[in-house]
């Protein structure tokens, strides 16, 4: 699925990113804890070059803890990273990620040398409602729906830390197209740039494979759907999402699995293994570099045919 969906703020955000890393001793990133991988912006890794990352995975109330260990173990691989679950529900958590922060830039620290910290992320990851939590005000905008923030900010925290806020950036192209899928099933990408029915679709295969038990839980199914189209069938059904002749509405029924995803009716699922993206990164690699080869061999037919013609 090809999402379209990067407006002029984001490019902007990206410019300004540039701007002023090299003020920068600290990168937070927050992520989604339900998708770790899809919502880490390539863009950020680039740009923090080799700059300390804390990455925030927040939202971690939804996630599937046993899954959300698996990938803070996964990403504190990578050096100069360190990974840490939050739920902002949880105000005690702030100490500890205000610590792990000073700990992160031990040089640092001090009245003459505050730490300055990058806070950034993609759309609707809860970016801003952290802000606010570190700040113990209202700062930064937020809202149900992505990309409210729209300008930079700089907020001043306790134990001279100093917090450079962007908005939240997504990238123009998914090189792994099963990311776009997640990303729109989280929320990040407004419903508008997506077609319901296609991520539901995804969707409702990743959770018959690996959550079969939740979606039996929550919707009391004797036995599971076949496939994913049989669990909007049947979701449609047992939800009167009817059109005329007794058919079901696909749409409705699509919109219905992911509210109640989004809103972790369903339980705390993760949405990617760290496994699983391996896998993907090695098939969507192999496809980049067979549509290099039959452009290559394109542009040789191409230029044949003209040298042909020419004489």
């Amino acid at each position: 699925m090809a999402i379209q969906w990067y407006p002029g703020h984001m490019h902007k955000a990206q410019k300004q990113i540039r701007e002023v890393m090299p003020q920068v001793d600290l990168v937070i990133e927050v992520l989604d804890a339900r998708l770790p991988f899809s919502s880490n912006n390539p863009l950020v890794s680039e740009l923090r070059g080799e700059k300390p990352c804390l990455k925030i995975l927040n939202k971690s109330d939804l996630a599937d803890p046993d899954q959300t260990q698996v990938w803070v173990d996964y990403l504190e691989q990578t050096q100069g990273v360190r990974a840490l679950p939050m739920d902002q529900q949880k105000q005690g958590q702030i100490p500890l990620l205000l610590a792990l922060i000073r700990d992160m830039v031990p040089q640092r620290g001090s009245a003459d040398k505050p730490i300055t910290t990058l806070i950034c992320g993609i759309p609707n990851v809860g970016k801003s409602t952290l802000i606010n939590t570190l700040a113990g005000r209202i700062i930064a905008k937020t809202g149900n729906e992505p990309a409210v923030t729209k300008t930079q900010q700089k907020i001043r925290l306790d134990g001279y830390i100093t917090l450079l806020d962007t908005p939240g950036i997504l990238w123009p192209k998914f090189d792994n197209e099963n990311s776009g899928y997640r990303l729109a099933a989280s929320g990040a990408i407004k419903d508008t740039a997506m077609s319901h029915d296609d991520v539901a679709a995804f969707m409702g295969e990743y959770l018959l494979s690996h959550y079969p038990q939740r979606l039996q839980s929550r919707y009391n199914w004797p036995q599971l759907p076949v496939d994913e189209i049989d669990l909007l069938e049947t979701l449609g059904r047992q939800r009167g999402c009817l059109v005329r002749g007794g058919h079901v509405d696909y749409t409705k029924a699509a919109t219905i699995l992911l509210n109640e995803l989004r809103d972790g009716k369903l339980g705390p699922i993760t949405l990617e293994m760290p496994s699983q993206i391996e896998v993907e990164e090695l098939h969507f690699a192999a496809l980049r570099e067979e549509k290099v080869a039959k452009k290559k061999i394109h542009d040789r037919e191409r230029r044949a045919k003209a040298r042909n013609r020419r004489r």
